[in-house]
């Protein structure tokens, strides 16, 4: 018998070898495997909307947690121990043409709408605040008063008040919207008094003359009355909308002088009189003149009747909205109107006016910011002859009758939908190219809204108590953060 070459040996003794290792790793304790890796958990919300509209309103699935490491960008530090003014809404005007083409909807569809813009749930844009007109505005169909006579006659006891022009649509749709959100609160604001109270006798243009004071005095008291038994609280009235610009259809003008006369004279003895709550509240027009409610709080006798004063933004600067409150600091400041151009440009327009109209109104104390009309239809329609032609409403009813998001839309949801009535401003800096304005709501939520309004994109800070998360915007997106 031939033995086993040495070499074959070796080669035996090693696959033993190995078969023993083998079976004792079978045959042992089995390793432990490593644990999983941490999840990441988001601890700030984050709600985007990009400029050039490839992003709107959504929010972020990305986690942003809160982190001690420095780095070296912008930083918007929050102090939530230096609080400001309590906040009461966001929102649009209700124009009676608004309300015509809203009504237009069918059922189902003009409902959806309804509790998308006033809703309370997840995918609502809360709206909060609404404006409507005394009257017709220049974005109704027709002019009209709750008042109008034949030319030559008078009606100083107002017996043929009525608010009948607006029961067709605006008061219909209005209950509507209190069905859904009960709280909301309604500003209304006249354009013109009836034209027989007017010195030319026409709804453009005229003042109203001193005969007629009272009367028209008893006129705001009347539709307040009168829109309480239709189940509608009137919250405020301004005086007059944009009293210094008597070119619109309807308008009236109204200097300083004489707003304070019937504010001191007729409107506030004659609330007090009927026992009406309703804040008043004065001027209504540009922020190039704080001296006209300034003018008017000087004088101590109108300024007892007067809650605060509202601005637009058609020119001036945002800034005279704090000129006014450091006159008279114990004076409230709205923000009522501003419009979108139906020339306009999305990302413009969204950068624009939620560094000033948003952002900006509230950095500067308003309680309020309000877009102007809520909805028209593709062509801008309906309006007054000579009424505007390129208000674009923020929400477009088709001829389909489906409708359409517009940019005012989305400038007041990233607002609306974090920031309910109720909450207050707190302290935030500028940081670098990003505008922001921050507020605790009352279920005590931290929220800050930001705008970048540079031209490229930038990661920056959110620091609070000694913390911060890092984001990043593009050039004129918009950011709401909630933690």
């Amino acid at each position: 018998m031939k033995t086993m070459s040495g070499y074959k040996k070796i080669i035996l003794l090693l696959l033993v070898a190995i078969s023993g290792v083998n079976c004792s790793q079978k045959n042992g304790p089995t390793p432990t495997p490593p644990p999983p890796p941490t999840p990441v958990v988001n601890e700030v919300d984050f709600w985007l909307t990009n400029g050039d509209q490839s992003v709107k309103l959504q929010k972020q699935t990305t986690p942003l947690q809160f982190a001690t490491a420095v780095n070296i960008y912008p930083t918007i530090e929050l102090n939530d121990t230096e609080t400001f003014q309590t906040i009461d809404g966001f929102g649009f005007t209700l124009t009676g043409g608004s309300a015509q083409v809203i009504n237009q909807l069918g059922a189902a569809k003009k409902q959806e709408l309804l509790q998308d813009l006033f809703g309370n749930s997840a995918t609502s844009v809360s709206i909060s605040y609404l404006r409507v007109s005394i009257g017709a505005s220049d974005l109704d169909a027709n002019t009209f008063s709750y008042n109008d006579l034949p030319t030559g006659q008078t009606d100083m006891n107002l017996a043929q008040f009525s608010l009948a022009p607006d029961m067709v649509n605006l008061i219909p749709l209005l209950k509507e919207i209190l069905a859904i959100n009960p709280a909301i609160k309604i500003l209304g604001s006249p354009w013109s008094a009836p034209v027989w109270m007017k010195d030319n006798n026409n709804t453009i243009g005229g003042s109203l003359q001193p005969q007629y004071y009272g009367v028209y005095a008893n006129y705001f008291v009347k539709y307040i009355q009168k829109m309480k038994e239709q189940g509608i609280t009137i919250h405020a009235i301004t005086i007059q909308n944009e009293p210094l610009h008597p070119g619109n259809n309807p308008s009236m003008f109204m200097p300083a002088a004489q707003q304070a006369i019937f504010i001191k004279s007729n409107l506030g003895p004659a609330f007090q009189a009927a026992g009406i709550n309703t804040s008043i509240i004065i001027y209504d027009h540009n922020c190039d003149n704080p001296q006209y409610p300034i003018s008017i709080l000087d004088d101590a006798v109108a300024k007892q009747y007067i809650t605060g004063s509202a601005f637009h933004l058609y020119g001036g600067d945002i800034s005279a909205l704090t000129t006014v409150r450091n006159a008279h600091p114990d004076k409230a400041l709205y923000f009522t109107e501003q419009w979108t151009s139906s020339a306009g440009d999305f990302g413009g327009d969204l950068k624009w006016h939620l560094k000033n109209v948003v952002i900006g109104s509230m950095r500067n104390w308003s309680k309020v910011a309000l877009e102007w009309n809520l909805a028209n239809n593709a062509s801008f329609e309906p309006h007054t002859p000579g009424g505007c032609t390129q208000c674009k409403g923020a929400i477009t009813i088709n001829a389909d009758l489906t409708y359409t998001k517009n940019v005012g839309y989305y400038i007041i949801a990233h607002a609306s939908k974090f920031v309910p009535p109720g909450s207050v401003r707190i302290g935030s800096n500028i940081a670098a190219n990003m505008s922001s304005a921050a507020f605790k709501t009352p279920a005590g939520k931290t929220v800050v809204i930001v705008i970048n309004n540079g031209n490229v994109s930038d990661l920056f800070n959110i620091k609070f108590n000694g913390k911060w998360i890092t984001s990043s915007l593009n050039a004129g997106s918009a950011g709401t953060y909630i933690f």
